[in-house]
């Protein structure tokens, strides 16, 4: 399964709630940012499965005209504008920044961003460097993502991480790598001999535990990283270059 494969299934498993009555500011917000920053701000409603595009002066620069609505959450036209590895990069970004947030909690989560730095290809066929930010927006229950709202713009001076997750109340970073802790070591290994084909009982032969000990680890790995089994979360891990 593709990076944007598990990410998109896992952005639809998500959002569980209906379409809201805050759509509007939702919509006035975006435009106005649009506008003052001069960004492109991308609304993905993840109940409708729609996006809405507002373009700033930056849009020009980026040859995108009259692009106003996509009937997904993903937008096409800007990912269209990057080279296959770049999007893959984007999506396993957005992978493991939806992991970090996880294990934070809930009340703790809108107070994050994803920054990143994208290279893209104008319409002129000239390669630039593009700042990426992505906020999600949570439903009242604070665990169902409502919205993301993704800006495109030009990269700033002094931005020289790759992907970032930024709290916007500190403006602390720290930068998403493989090596972000989603999964503990002994998880980390416990899955890789998991993937090399070893069953329970040999799995607590070899690490000198017993077979309740790595059932529990495996039921954590899968909730950790919100997998269906183990093979999905042997797949997952290795998305997100965790092993």
């Amino acid at each position: 399964m593709s990076e944007f494969r598990k990410i998109n299934r896992l952005l639809q498993t998500e959002s569980s709630v209906s379409p809201g009555a805050d759509d509007e500011d939702i919509a006035i917000f975006a435009s106005y940012l649009s506008k003052v920053e001069n960004l492109v701000v991308v609304v993905s409603d993840m109940a409708r499965n729609t996006s809405r595009i507002y373009c700033g002066k930056f849009a020009d620069s980026l040859g995108l005209k009259d692009y106003t609505t996509e009937n997904s959450i993903w937008e096409k036209a800007i990912l269209d504008l990057m080279p296959e590895e770049e999007r893959d990069e984007k999506y396993r970004a957005e992978l493991r920044f939806f992991h970090y947030l996880r294990h934070l909690p809930r009340e703790g989560r809108p107070n994050y961003y994803l920054a990143s730095r994208l290279r893209f290809t104008t319409g002129k066929g000239i390669m630039t460097d593009v700042l990426h930010r992505m906020h999600y927006v949570y439903a009242d229950n604070g665990e169902s993502i409502r919205y993301a709202i993704c800006t495109y713009g030009p990269l700033t001076a002094g931005f020289s991480g790759r992907s970032v997750v930024v709290s916007s109340l500190t403006g602390v970073s720290e930068e998403l790598t493989s090596t972000t802790e989603i999964l503990s070591s002994r998880e980390i290994q416990i899955l890789r001999l998991i993937d090399s084909g070893k069953k329970t009982a040999e799995i607590a032969g070899m690490l000198s535990v017993s077979p309740h000990t790595v059932n529990r680890h495996r039921q954590n790995i899968i909730g950790k990283l919100q997998a269906k089994n183990s093979v999905e979360a042997c797949s997952l891990a290795k998305a997100l270059q965790l092993m």
